[in-house]
């Protein structure tokens, strides 16, 4: 049975309405928007907001597991869990590890990733692993290696063609030609753990490049003289940058330079979540958290985060950052389109999944609905 919502504002694809109705259709999907109270069954969000669900992109764990476990029965855990975190599709994030591991991967989730029952599995994340020592950081650079077209070719055929992104080095050799070929195929291409310099990270971005991986973290910074990748990064203008905005991976200035100068159109948040708590394992690497960090125990650098969606776009409102619209733009839209599935999810539009949430003024997340269903109340 169809029904409609109320709430003090809509956070539609264009604009963000004041009051009015949302319509939900029957079969789960979103219907019109209209200011005119409507006949009919309505559920009443009188005092909160309503925005599209979350789209995490780049996540590599939760609830103690992780992708590279690869158990499907671990990675639909995660998928309902995410749902708390206001998620409602995701991109489960591969770590660098062995051509065989990662096919491996591959084809346990593109057999099993329509039963998810939780948040939606839209593709996969290659963070990996064609990346350079310099800027490793949990990655193992036992396995990293040039790009290869006929090695991802394997890995997107085991993966039924749900790998919708991959993170290289712009300075690996055959990296341009890569980007290119990859590119072509529909698949975005980031560039992150990297130190590349400005001219060699602005080659694979003319070659195809879309997408910065946790911009500022694990790649060359930003002097007068050398622009490295976080030059290209902040000044590039058809490519979006991915940021973690916990406080702790970037400081809120360092956030808040990096939006006003990108727009939110070209600024993705993400968590880069691992399976956290206590003392685990990220790939083949002893992690401790403390404090909200994820750490290496040797060394000490960062090691992903602790983050939920949930709290970053509540973390750049706080920061006076971005508005609410603002910061869920980049943490649904943005983040979607960044990886090719912005028109699959992140956006409320009619006929669509209605996958939506249901926020306090304060950007506190109240309910998560998914194909128009309440399944998680805070």
């Amino acid at each position: 049975m169809s029904y409609y919502i109320h709430a003090d504002k809509f956070f539609l694809d264009n604009t963000t309405e004041n009051g009015g109705y949302l319509e939900i259709t029957d079969d789960g999907k979103f219907g019109t928007y209209t200011s005119a109270k409507p006949t009919g069954k309505i559920v009443d969000y009188s005092g909160c907001y309503v925005s599209p669900g979350l789209v995490d992109t780049h996540i590599h764990g939760l609830l103690g597991h992780d992708v590279m476990d690869n158990d499907w029965n671990k990675i639909q855990e995660m998928s309902e869990g995410l749902l708390q975190a206001g998620v409602t599709s995701w991109l489960p994030t591969t770590l660098t590890a062995s051509a065989d591991q990662l096919d491996a991967v591959c084809k346990t989730i593109g057999d099993n990733y329509q039963d998810a029952k939780g948040a939606k599995i839209q593709g996969i994340y290659f963070e990996g692993p064609f990346f350079t020592i310099e800027h490793k950081g949990s990655q193992n650079p036992k396995y990293f290696g040039d790009p290869n077209v006929e090695t991802f070719k394997r890995w997107q055929k085991s993966a039924k063609g749900l790998i919708k992104k991959i993170a290289i080095a712009p300075e690996r050799d055959g990296a341009v030609a890569f980007t290119k070929a990859i590119s072509q195929m529909g698949v975005s291409v980031a560039l992150g753990h990297s130190d590349a310099t400005f001219e060699q990270a602005r080659a694979s971005v003319e070659a195809g490049a879309t997408v910065f991986t946790h911009t500022f973290n694990g790649m060359s910074g930003l002097s007068h003289h050398a622009p490295g990748m976080v030059g290209a990064a902040m000044s590039m203008h058809n490519v979006i940058d991915e940021l973690i905005c916990d406080g702790h991976h970037v400081e809120p200035a360092a956030a808040r330079i990096l939006i006003e100068d990108k727009r939110p159109d070209h600024v993705a948040l993400i968590t880069d979540c691992m399976r956290a708590g206590l003392i685990y394992v990220l790939g083949e690497f002893p992690v401790y958290v403390a404090d909200g960090m994820a750490r290496l125990k040797d060394g000490d650098s960062l090691a992903g985060s602790v983050l939920q969606l949930k709290q970053a776009v509540q973390n750049v409102v706080n920061w006076n950052v971005s508005t609410p619209e603002q910061a869920v733009q980049m943490a649904s839209k943005t983040a979607a389109i960044s990886s090719k599935i912005g028109n699959q999810c992140g956006s409320i539009l009619p006929d669509r999944d209605a996958d939506f949430l249901i926020w306090s003024h304060d950007m506190d997340l109240k309910e998560t609905y998914l194909d128009g269903k309440s399944r998680y109340q805070a």
